[in-house]
């Protein structure tokens, strides 16, 4: 017994202390995660854009780049870089920026706003160089602005169009013996055709071809004016895949040089007017948005300021459910008690609502719609549409006073569906599994994934989707000012561009959104220098971000993408199905636009 009690003891012991140090090893973590190391920008110094990792809205700092690694990897937020390149612009420490882009992570309007961002620093006559060693025609569409644009001599330039692919399941789904229900409206709702069929519907394939060609014009426009090549020479290389080697990229003139980094680095050294042998000081994103600025930004500064005066940018990124959502879902609970806080707060002069979704639940879109009613009515509400503002991300939207586009945003897809599973063979033919059930009442288990519909259940459920379709179209028709019936035209699930947005009346005006920010200033009647921008929803704090780490977190997106490559899609797309809970006012399932 004796020797029992002093092993006990020992091993409580060690357990102690094993604790204990893990406890300070924690604390220590979180504290280094935390304090924010001021950086120094030396003199003659170059602003790197790696802008090969995801772009979201906002960036999502990476707990663990205190203790070594890659730490701008976690930095790639829309709004940091455009921050970032606002202020270079004036850095005199900055002599230029350099962008390394081969295969950009993100939407057509994300990309669109960073080129603007870069057009806008070359006002200041400082350098923008760009190398890669293959690139994707994102990836080419912002080094088609920089002054120099390098192609490795052994890479690739792809130039053939762009293209988009679904993923159809109806052929698994047979396999497997679920047979699904669908309930929608609109002949252009093509969320549910990967259940429904095995190829896109003549519908679809019009408005997907039609939103395409929309994107595909505005891109060999930007392009066009960058390069000075005529938008129909740029067409037709496209079309005879002329752009085979980096050879005929630069007898094409879409780049200027053919060559390694070091001779990139040597022209740049040249253009610094420093010595060959002189090592660049590169500074990526995320220490430069530590370094010194006289730029106010925080709450804390807000005594030092002369305007009191805000303006609310909220940050709604995401598929769109009920709760509280995260950084990369929107949450109808979180958001719109944002919008309510934005509404009350007098400090607060206007909100701009940032939307980045392709919808999700019509309840919860209808939620943060309401809150986006009343604010309305007391302070302008502006809506900036991201890559996506479609279907529940538009209705989000719909109540606001203006709304403000990119060219290039998908938008519209104005309808509703409802899903379900019968799972009834799927158990009895593959897993031997069999249900029956009592009921109090002929419709007590309405509706059931285990056994068929009736017609009287299926009529029951078209009549509540007809019924959320009608009122979506409403209050389309009423946020925008138009007559149900002109709503209802272009309406139906169409999915449609910025562009084509704007000249069906679905959008008021084209812009990121430094211009949607513009437009709420000028609603308010303030002067440029008389607010300060919020964003919101508060940014997760450290202790958060490493319990997320440990667990499941907010990269899976990005661990799936990683571990499965070309796969990723489809292993995405399955995934979502366990949201579809209730009435879906989603744009189609999942396009993958390159």
């Amino acid at each position: 017994m004796r020797q029992f009690l002093k092993y006990l003891l020992a091993t409580l012991l060690g357990l102690f202390i094993f604790t204990f140090l893990g406890i300070i090893i924690f604390a220590g973590i979180i504290g280094a995660a935390s304090s924010k190391k001021e950086t120094t920008v030396a003199k003659n110094s170059v602003l790197k854009l790696d802008l090969n990792e995801p772009i979201r809205e906002r960036s999502a700092d990476n707990p663990f780049a205190a203790f070594g690694g890659n730490g701008d990897a976690s930095v790639l937020g829309l709004i940091e870089i455009k921050e970032a390149l606002k202020k270079a612009k004036d850095d005199d420490n900055i002599q230029g920026v350099y962008i390394d882009a081969q295969n950009p992570q993100a939407g057509w309007a994300t990309l669109e706003e960073v080129r603007n961002a870069l057009i806008d620093f070359k006002k200041s006559k400082k350098f923008v160089y760009s190398y890669a060693e293959v690139m994707t025609e994102k990836a080419y569409y912002i080094a088609s602005v920089a002054d120099k644009v390098y192609l490795n001599p052994a890479g690739d330039l792809e130039w053939n169009g762009i293209a988009a692919e679904l993923t159809f399941f109806k052929g698994t789904l047979d396999k497997l013996g679920l047979k699904p229900e669908i309930f929608r409206v609109g002949t252009f709702k093509s969320a549910v055709e990967p259940f429904l069929l095995d190829k896109m519907s003549d519908p679809n394939r019009l408005q997907t071809a039609s939103f395409l060609n929309s994107i595909n014009d505005h891109f060999l426009v930007g392009v066009s004016k960058s390069r000075g090549i005529p938008t129909a020479t740029l067409r037709g290389y496209a079309d005879s895949l002329s752009i085979q080697t980096p050879a005929d990229a630069l007898r094409y003139k879409l780049v200027t040089n053919t060559g390694y980094f070091d001779e990139l680095e040597t022209d740049m050294k040249r253009a610094m007017k420093v010595d060959d042998k002189k090592k660049i000081e590169y500074v990526g994103l995320g220490k430069y948005k530590n370094a010194e600025s006289d730029s106010e930004g925080d709450d804390d500064d807000d005594d030092k300021l002369i305007s009191k005066n805000r303006i609310a940018v909220i940050i709604a990124n995401g598929d769109i459910n009920s709760g509280d959502g995260d950084e990369n879902s929107i949450g109808s609970d979180k958001i719109a008690g944002e919008i309510r806080k934005a509404r009350l707060n007098e400090s607060i002069k206007a909100v701009v609502l940032r939307i980045n979704s392709g919808g999700g639940s019509a309840l919860a879109s209808d939620v943060m719609w309401r809150e986006v009613q009343l604010t309305r009515k007391v302070k302008p509400i502006i809506a900036s549409f991201s890559d996506y503002a479609a279907s529940g991300g538009y209705f989000m939207a719909m109540g606001c006073n203006k709304i403000v586009a990119q060219p290039n945003t998908i938008t519209g897809s104005i309808g509703v569906f409802a899903l379900m599973f019968n799972t009834e063979n799927l158990f009895k033919d593959k897993l031997g599994v069999t249900f029956d059930r009592v009921l109090t009442n002929p419709h007590a288990d309405f509706p059931s994934a285990t056994k068929p519909l009736s017609d009287f259940d299926r009529k029951v459920l078209q009549t509540s989707v007809n019924r959320i379709y009608a009122s979506f179209t409403k209050k389309v028709a009423d946020g925008r000012k138009l007559s149900v019936d002109s709503v209802k035209a272009i309406a139906g699930g169409r999915v449609w561009t910025g562009i084509q947005g704007k000249a069906i009346g679905l959008v008021d005006q084209l812009g990121g959104l430094d211009e949607a920010v513009k437009v709420a200033a000028t609603e308010a009647k303030l002067k440029d220098d008389d607010y300060r921008l919020r964003y919101y929803p508060a940014q997760e704090d450290t202790f958060k971000k490493v319990m997320k780490y440990f667990g499941n977190g907010d990269d899976d997106n990005a661990r799936v993408q990683t571990a499965l490559g070309p796969l990723a899609p489809v292993v995405k797309q399955l995934k979502k199905l366990q949201s579809l809970q209730g009435v879906q006012a989603r744009m189609p399932f999942e396009i993958d636009i390159r």
